[in-house]
């Protein structure tokens, strides 16, 4: 029987599968699940050598490819601490985790390595040649180790927040909170060993790493590129017979367009999900509409290893919603003013979960863990959201970009739903900017269909329709392009910076 730990999942996964293709990397190659368990396997050995052992943290800063998984792996079977970093955060960011985390090591690419700064006694892998780093060649050199023996509860990975509120946090997740996390995505999402899914997420970032390991679980192909590209997806769908598409709302946006989606063959799918952020209805019906397939909903962060509420394909569609949480998984709302109640039916408040995927505090940080997660196990979310009749979940916004404007609360998430309708609008971000008369005013970001007339009185036409008067925003500014993080998420709190 499989222990829900991370140690074993490769290994397991090549004794059921063998020689099934695993990971198939265009223009590069295909592995199959036993070759992925060799490569882990051996950089495994070669991490033992140099010294890394159970308990050690260690900086995967890699781009997606199968260096990345099979140096993920390594470190999980040696009972070691992974700790993920998105290849485009900066090398001081990575400079700062690593000394956070109290890493032994850090696995790079040769081209960043001195750029990244690192106490003398932190080993250095280089993919690559690098003045004073070991090669990640050589490392792959090592004998073959097979997995250790670790309980469910050990740490396993700390995960870098995205640092909004101040400096990064590492959220503290164990065995068993991945290994929930990744069997919930599978059972949710009914995966199986005929799915092909194309994922261009990031592998360090939650929603990307479950995607990643939820392969190993149900047997499917995993179709990944370094990077998302609308086109290079589109004619991935149609070439390799993808029946998951995974991602963004922004690589959707992207998609939809794309000068191809009209005559691109997208006949294969037969569900996508879509996390990360929440998605005006008016797109996510586009979606499905071009698509052809269910697009489900989740919802995650990672404090909680990934994905903790999603929809099902076998499920009524309820466009806006999150879902229901996770086998295991709890959720309240806890009303704004009063955070010990429960807000009314239907009301918004702070959304709250506990359960087997939330992470157990943030590494040498007692503070921020103690004003996160209160003596009952609720992790307080930062999200407001509400509960519809039969508990489907919606979330309305994050708490901390509610705009009051005049004493009003305005979500931008409501407005960014408004203006998404108009036909025009590929897509959107609305913030609050200072004002002298009403505190804040919400201001719309939009970024035009190509070649399309849309002007500020007619955009601001269609939101009076659709929004009470103070709701509407004050001005629309026409943009090429919205800021977006490592992971694609639109980033609100950079608006002013293209203001």
């Amino acid at each position: 029987m499989l222990r829900p730990t991370m140690t074993h999942l490769v290994r397991a996964a090549a004794e059921r599968f063998g020689q099934r293709v695993a990971l198939t990397l265009p223009g590069e190659g295909q592995y199959t699940y036993g070759q992925l368990d060799d490569l882990a396997g051996r950089f495994a050995g070669g991490l033992a050598a140099l010294g890394v052992g159970a308990g050690d943290r260690v900086v995967l800063y890699l781009p997606n490819g199968w260096q990345w998984i099979a140096a993920y792996h390594a470190i999980a079977r040696l009972g070691a601490v992974v700790v993920p970093a998105n290849i485009l955060l900066s090398a001081q960011e990575v400079s700062y985790m690593a000394s956070d985390a109290q890493a032994v090591a850090v696995i790079l690419p040769a081209e960043r390595n001195a750029e990244v700064s690192l106490d003398a006694a932190v080993l250095r892998i280089a993919l690559g040649r690098a003045e004073g780093a070991h090669s990640f060649d050589e490392v792959l050199d090592g004998v073959y180790r097979l997995p250790v023996e670790r309980d469910p509860e050990d740490l396993f990975t700390i995960g870098y927040t995205s640092g909004t509120t101040g400096k990064p946090k590492g959220a503290m997740l164990t065995h068993r909170c991945l290994f929930a996390s990744l069997s919930g995505t599978a059972t949710v999402h009914v995966r199986h060993e005929h799915d092909v899914v194309l994922s261009c997420l990031p592998f360090p970032h939650v929603y990307g790493n479950i995607v990643m390991n939820a392969m190993f679980l149900a047997g499917t192909r995993l179709v990944a590129t370094p990077k998302f590209d609308p086109g290079t997806a589109l004619a991935l769908i149609a070439s390799e017979r993808v029946t998951l598409f995974e991602g963004v709302p922004t690589m959707y946006y992207q998609l939809l367009a794309h000068a191809d989606i009209g005559r691109a063959d997208l006949s294969s799918l037969t569900r996508c999900t879509v996390g990360g952020q929440t998605m005006p209805v008016a797109k996510l019906e586009a979606v499905v509409r071009r698509f052809g397939c269910p697009l489900l909903e989740l919802w995650g962060m990672t404090e909680l290893a990934g994905p903790a509420t999603s929809h099902s394909p076998y499920w009524a569609p309820r466009p806006g919603s999150i879902g229901l949480p996770f086998p295991g998984m709890q959720a309240r709302i806890a009303d704004l003013d009063e955070p010990g109640r429960d807000a009314a039916p239907g009301t918004p408040g702070e959304l709250l979960v506990r359960g087997p995927l939330v992470t157990t505090g943030y590494y040498n940080n007692p503070a921020a863990t103690a004003q996160a997660l209160d003596a009952q196990g609720w992790l307080a979310t930062g999200d407001i959201a509400y509960a519809d009749a039969d508990g489907y979940l919606f979330v309305v916004d994050r708490k901390k970009d509610m705009i009051i404007t005049a004493g009003y609360n305005v979500y931008p998430a409501e407005l960014e739903q408004v203006v998404a309708m108009h036909p025009d609008v590929v897509m959107t971000a609305v913030a609050g900017f200072p004002d002298e008369e009403k505190g804040e005013i919400a201001v719309a970001f939009v970024v035009r269909r190509q070649g399309a007339a849309l002007d500020e009185a007619t955009l601001l036409s269609h939101c009076r329709r659709h929004l009470a008067a103070y709701k509407v925003p004050r001005s629309v500014r026409f943009v090429p392009d919205l800021p977006k993080t490592s992971t694609g998420k639109l980033m609100r709190r950079a608006l002013a910076d293209i203001a």
